[in-house]
């Protein structure tokens, strides 16, 4: 079995608008509104069928205080004066990679939001965790999903056409990543770019 991962203290972020912390118990209607929203769902594996799943995802994940090899490990976003939830960010490390996924609420995308969380994150991984890549999976339907992806410096690595099964139906799945090696350049690079998710 592999080593659990260490991490000096529980991991809460802050930037200049968010706060990257703990999901709560009182998070779970506004989790639940805004991930069985049909737009927002749509392209996510994962959606709400009504509030008791979403308490049940916020128990599971209150049950884990750092993240483990293999395991995901989400996060809520909130904004940072009134501590609303706002989104929800997740990753899985294991082999010194780390995949991940981001979700915001409908009142809370095309403010660049989405990117601001994702470069706390991508700092946290490649410092703190010493992660060597990250990378994610979309759907290329998901136009400002791809958008964001590329805005934070990611390059597309695949496209592997009708590759998954997914809510019924054949879909592509495009692979994104970024090395550690190239993070500080990418991050200087995407500085002027409004993420619309």
């Amino acid at each position: 079995m592999p080593p659990r991962l260490r991490v000096a203290e529980p991991m809460e972020l802050v930037t200049a608008r968010l706060r990257l912390d703990a999901l709560r118990e009182g998070d779970a209607e506004a989790l639940f509104r805004y991930r069985a929203d049909p737009d927002v769902c749509r392209y996510q594996g994962w959606r709400p069928a009504a509030l008791a799943d979403a308490e049940r995802f916020i128990g599971d994940q209150s049950a884990m205080t750092e993240p483990s090899h293999g395991q995901w490990f989400q996060r809520a976003i909130r904004d940072r004066d009134d501590g609303v939830l706002i989104g929800d960010i997740g990753f899985c490390v294991a082999d010194a990679q780390a995949e991940f996924g981001i979700t915001l609420a409908p009142a809370a995308q095309g403010k660049g939001l989405a990117r601001e969380a994702l470069h706390a994150l991508f700092g946290w991984l490649f410092g703190e965790m010493g992660v060597h890549r990250v990378h994610a999976s979309v759907d290329p339907r998901n136009a400002p999903s791809m958008a964001l992806l590329q805005a934070m410096g990611m390059r597309q690595e695949a496209h592997f056409r009708e590759s998954l099964r997914f809510h019924g139906a054949w879909v592509d799945d495009v692979v994104f990543g970024l090395l550690a090696s190239e993070w500080p350049d990418a991050a200087g690079r995407g500085a002027g770019i409004a993420a619309s998710r």
